[in-house]
């Protein structure tokens, strides 16, 4: 059946009945809510956290093609990018309300696929899918707001404006593999298939980081972002808001096994400016990194430091001590290319 024939608000009816079928009377965002999806808007009892709120967009040929993935993995993906920025907040996320524009001749199949994509991942963090919007356009647009909240006061945020020359930077996880499956589905190129599997879930299938949010949080990182445009690019975005600069020693950056393997001298690029691998990218003192290092169940790579110098400046060095020159530093929006 196409959404032309099931119409408007038989489709809401639809995404609705599967919202409601993965709630969780076990978890608070579930227990708070009075009302979601049916009405002008949602409503829930609010609590004494301080509130967060995000929102992405994730438009057709922009974002992504219908042809580099199947619409469930759309689903996740659309959803994982916006709950990545909770985990930069170091917050808890309790809400999603998702619009979504369809051309009328869309498969209604295709439609929930991408409704189970973001139920399956919002299942994993106790997120409750309560409201959104849907109408017809030209092609596919998905719009997803994430409410949330913290465990403590204002100085348990996370945020980008508090690092400070002495700061070590560090990075949980390891680097370059989304970009590469990027590569890899554009290209079409051809991999073995432990590294076709690595590439692939690494771009369709990014798991946020919200556990090691909270983490950084309770460790007393003050400042972090998450990797959604490239390493250089969300640094710079942490070296502006703080005013300060940073040096990156390049050897010491966690590039994925497979993308160095298959990529070779285009692993370091794909690490550094590809993008999209959802991580986090934080500062702190030897003493909290340290901490962090002990208590996060996934890598931790101290990658440089934090330097007074002019605002925003990154320098790549290597082993060595000199300079290294990257060029492309990340994802733009708008940028001319």
């Amino acid at each position: 059946m196409k959404v032309s024939e099931l119409g408007e608000f038989g489709l809401i009816d639809l995404l609705a009945k599967m919202a409601y079928s993965a709630q969780d009377k076990q978890k608070a965002s579930w227990q708070q809510l009075i009302m979601g999806i049916g009405d002008d808007a949602a409503a829930w009892y609010g609590d004494t956290s301080i509130q967060l709120a995000t929102v992405d967009s994730f438009t057709q040929d922009t974002h992504f093609s219908l042809g580099m993935a199947s619409w469930n993995e759309l689903g996740w993906k659309a959803l994982a990018a916006n709950l990545s920025d909770i985990a930069a907040m170091g917050g808890v996320p309790r809400y999603a309300l998702v619009s979504l524009a369809v051309p009328g001749h869309t498969e209604v199949d295709d439609v929930t696929a991408l409704y189970k994509g973001m139920i399956e991942l919002a299942q994993q963090f106790g997120v409750a899918i309560i409201g959104g919007d849907t109408s017809s356009a030209p092609m596919v647009a998905i719009n997803i707001t994430i409410l949330g909240s913290t465990r403590g006061q204002a100085q348990h945020i996370l945020t980008r404006s508090a690092a400070k020359p002495g700061d070590k930077v560090a990075v949980t996880g390891e680097l370059g593999a989304a970009a590469a499956g990027v590569r890899m589905l554009n290209r079409k190129l051809q991999f073995s298939p432990e590294a076709t599997a690595c590439f692939k879930k690494a771009f369709l299938h990014p798991y946020p980081r919200i556990a090691e949010g909270q983490l950084l949080v309770e460790q007393g990182v003050k400042t972090a972002i998450d990797i959604s445009d490239g390493l250089i690019s969300d640094l710079s975005h942490i070296c502006k808001a703080s005013q300060v600069s940073a040096r990156i020693e390049i050897d010491r950056v966690p590039i994925q096994p497979e993308v160095k393997a298959n990529f070779g001298d285009r692993a370091l690029e794909l690490a550094l400016s590809g993008g999209e691998d959802y991580e986090l990218l934080f500062t702190g003192g030897t003493e909290v990194i340290d901490k962090v290092k002990k208590a996060a169940s996934c890598p931790v790579t101290v990658i440089g430091e934090i330097v007074a110098d002019k605002i925003g400046k990154i320098t790549l060095v290597d082993r060595k001590g000199k300079p290294f020159n990257l060029g492309k530093t990340g994802w733009e929006h708008f940028a001319t290319r």
